[in-house]
């Protein structure tokens, strides 16, 4: 018959057993503390077209606070010394886990992110780079104490999905376990890598909307002026709750011009079955009616006939006489509502804004358009543009490929002017 087991015995065997497990955690911590160029992958040809040194400073500043929450951790799991309470060295554990996940989750976030540049897709990343930091230079030099200070820019990655979207900077994320983003992030879907879609500034401007600190007095800013309007309860409500979505459609217009009307229009167009439906709660304005909104921006901007042009195209391709699921109410009020809100958010002067408007602090004119034009012609016969802000660029491009441009030559030609090879190489991180 087997000797029964000494109690003493069985609690030694529990203690090593948990200071086994807990030495295990310990070296798990030290591989997510530090990312390089190297770390992630990147040869020297590579940093060309790399994260700058800021992104990954702020991507380890946040690893580094991490970090410093784990070994917290453990130390107080180290300093606990009762054996007998195994519950308690459990939970301290499963604190040490709890603070690694989130080591985790943003390590491999940033690493993700930042490997992309090792790939035959990091000089259509860089080229996209080159077009949200010249987004963030037109507000500086109309406005160049608008910023308190230098900001990270926006860092591009590729991600499956149809549409893209953004990570704004200081929003918490669901991903990283409430930490926040340190800064802005834009997915591109795989196929979108050619730097010429329209939309990409529409992303763009929702960073500037929240580096410009504009969610909130906008959105009151829009609720009021339709309550002084008498709008219905519904439709303030609605369109109070788009108004992020139309100021990034409205600051894209501000940024490219009537091209970035049309790629959006682009981007909107499906069957009717989509664009006629009213999603209730949804962030985004119906298709019908977004479209709409884009062209009373165009005429606001001095572009009527664009703007007409638009809205003939768009009505003949959806009429709500032929069906639509939209409340009634809101598409009987939008005729009234929509120019309002165009003006409240564009052109009316903000405290965010020092008092200026944003039309004021993205000036897009004639002058302008004129050049994006001139651009998408010579875009289009394979000659070089001229020398176009890259905001701008992308926009002459959407009107070559109007008229016909190779779109393989396209893209190389944005690659070129955008991200060129023969470019300067960035500035790798100082280990």
């Amino acid at each position: 018959m087997p000797a029964k087991p000494r109690a003493r015995d069985s609690q030694a065997d529990v203690r090593a057993f948990l200071l086994t497990k807990a030495r295990g955690l310990s070296g798990r911590t030290t591989a997510l503390r530090r990312l390089t160029p190297g770390s992630v992958g990147l040869r020297r040809e590579d940093l060309r077209y790399a994260p700058g040194a800021e992104h990954f400073r702020a991507a380890n500043r946040r690893l580094a606070a991490i970090d410093r929450q784990v070994r917290a951790r453990l130390r107080q799991l180290r300093a606990s010394t009762d054996a007998a309470c195994c519950d308690a060295y459990l939970d301290g554990m499963a604190m040490v886990e709890r603070e690694l996940d989130r080591a985790r989750r943003a390590f491999g976030l940033f690493f993700e992110v930042f490997a992309q540049r090792g790939t035959g897709f990091a000089r259509a990343l860089a080229a996209h780079d080159a077009v949200a930091r010249d987004c963030y230079a037109a507000v500086r030099a109309a406005a160049p104490s608008i910023f308190a200070g230098p900001l990270v820019p926006p860092l591009t990655y590729l991600e499956h999905g149809y549409s893209p979207a953004t990570m704004r900077r200081g929003v918490t994320l669901s991903r990283l376990l409430g930490e926040t983003n340190p800064f802005p992030l834009i997915r591109i879907p795989f196929d979108r890598d050619q730097p010429w879609q329209a939309v990409f500034l529409h992303e763009v401007a929702h960073n500037l909307q929240a580096d410009l600190g504009l969610w909130v007095e906008n959105r009151d800013a829009v609720v009021q002026r339709l309550a002084e309007m008498r709008a219905s309860d519904r439709a303030i409500s609605i369109f109070g709750r788009w108004q992020k979505e139309i100021f990034a459609d409205l600051a894209a217009l501000l940024l490219g011009g009537p091209a970035a009307a049309w790629g959006m229009a682009e981007f909107l167009a499906h069957p009717a079955d989509k664009v006629m439906t009213y999603r209730p709660g949804g962030a985004h304005p119906t298709g019908y009616l977004r479209t709409l909104v884009l062209a009373t921006m165009l005429e606001r901007m001095g572009f009527p006939e664009e703007g007409r042009r638009l809205e003939r195209v768009w009505r003949r391709l959806y009429d709500p006489a032929r069906g639509h699921r939209i409340p009634a109410d809101l598409l009987r009020e939008a005729p009234r509502l929509v120019p309002a809100v165009v003006d409240e958010i564009a052109y009316q002067p903000r405290r965010a804004l020092a008092e200026r408007a944003l039309a004021t602090v993205i000036p897009f004119g004639r002058g302008d358009q004129a050049r994006i034009r001139r651009a998408g012609l010579l875009l289009r016969h394979g000659r070089p543009a001229p020398d176009l802000p890259p905001r701008h660029l992308v926009c002459a491009a959407r009107y070559a490929i109007e008229a016909g441009a190779d779109l393989p030559g396209l893209h190389i030609a944005l690659l070129t002017r955008l991200a060129p090879a023969d470019g300067p190489a960035a500035k790798p991180l100082a280990a």
